[in-house]
This record gives C-alpha cells, sequence and structure tokens, in this order.
C-alpha cells in the first residue's frame, strides 16, 4: 500500500483513468437514452482535490449526456473511475487513504494527509461511508457473489478490497475503481440504499 500514496501524484495514473472513463462514456452514449434518444454531450467540470498539481484541464470534466428528443432530455451520467460519486476528492485518493488509514502509523498517515490536503475529519467520514453505507448497499451485496468467498469484512473495505484484485498496485487500485464504478452515478448511488 505504501506506493499507492506515491502514486496518486503521477499524471500518468489520471491520464490512464480519463481514458478509461472517455471508454465508458462511449459505451453509454452508443446505448442512447431509454426513450430511443441520440444523447448529446453535457459534459460538466469538476474541481477534484488530491491529484498532481500540474493536472490537465481536460481530466477534470465529467462525462455526461442529454438525450436530444423535446420532452425527454433525460441526463444519462455513465459510471466513472475517476470520480467516486459527489466526492470532492479524486476516486484513487478516496480509496487509498480509507485504505492506508488502517495500515500505516498515525505520524505516517499525518504526512500523507498533508500532502493531498484532507483532513481527519474528512478520513472518518469516508471510513464511515465504506464500512456502514457501502457494505451495506444493495450493490455491495450483489457484487460480493464476484469475489472469491469469503467476502470482504465491512471494518477491512476498502483495503481488503483492493487487495483482491490481482496485478502489482497500481492494477490492484484500478481494477478496484473499475470494480466500485456503478456507485458513481446517481442510478448506482439509489442501488446504495437498503
Amino acid at each position: 500500500m505504501p506506493r499507492l500514496a506515491a502514486l496518486l501524484q503521477q499524471i500518468s495514473l489520471y491520464v490512464h483513468l480519463q481514458q478509461l472513463d472517455d471508454d465508458l462514456a462511449a459505451e453509454a452514449r452508443r446505448a442512447g437514452c431509454e426513450c430511443g434518444g441520440r444523447l448529446h454531450s453535457a459534459r460538466y467540470p469538476r474541481k477534484p482535490r488530491g491529484g498532481p498539481g500540474e493536472i490537465g484541464t481536460g481530466i477534470m470534466w465529467r462525462q455526461s449526456f442529454c438525450c436530444e428528443r423535446d420532452g425527454c432530455r433525460r441526463r444519462v451520467t455513465p459510471p466513472s473511475v475517476r470520480f467516486l460519486g459527489r466526492k470532492v476528492f479524486f476516486g484513487p485518493v478516496v480509496v487509498v487513504f480509507s485504505a492506508l488509514r488502517a495500515t500505516v502509523s498515525a505520524k505516517r498517515l499525518h504526512r500523507l494527509r498533508e500532502m493531498v490536503g484532507v483532513s481527519l475529519r474528512t478520513l472518518k467520514r469516508w471510513a464511515s461511508w465504506w464500512q456502514s453505507d457501502f457494505a451495506s448497499s444493495r450493490f455491495w451485496r450483489a457484487a460480493q457473489g464476484r469475489l472469491a468467498p469469503p467476502a470482504p469484512a465491512a471494518t477491512t473495505l476498502p483495503g481488503a478490497l483492493v487487495a483482491r484484485f490481482d496485478g502489482d498496485e497500481e492494477k490492484q487500485l484500478v481494477s478496484t475503481l473499475r470494480f466500485v464504478a456503478p456507485v458513481t452515478t446517481a442510478t448506482g448511488r439509489s442501488s446504495m440504499a437498503l
């Protein structure tokens, strides 16, 4: 896990995640609207925290679409691996720091928190989200079946979830972000309900 904190400052990670988001957006656009209408771009800017300082502005845009049909105009926002729902910090930052909180010393965690500007209060809120909201969600109950048994205990999330994926730490992080991507949309968040 310690290398994951350094990974958060590599622009190449966010470029890769943007490419994955672009693929998810292209899939959503091809599928079109539920009414059968075509989707037009309705992307919007985000101001996520925690990434490298010299990150490009293109990475700050959230892909979204709007139906072309009058009377429908439904918004379709595809899942994202860069943005974890409405959280202010980049998704990788939320996953990594939530996982590190349980595995590194308080002194090291403090240094890492200063690196990205996340408060201890925010870290506690993230831990609560993983261990309560996420762990009790319909999404997690259904998704656990895709993991080798036994499923990680709520108190070990998200660290134990990251460890379930193969590859080096970057591949594990990206796989985790892809796995939880469905909860990054309004539709996915509604499946978070009990």
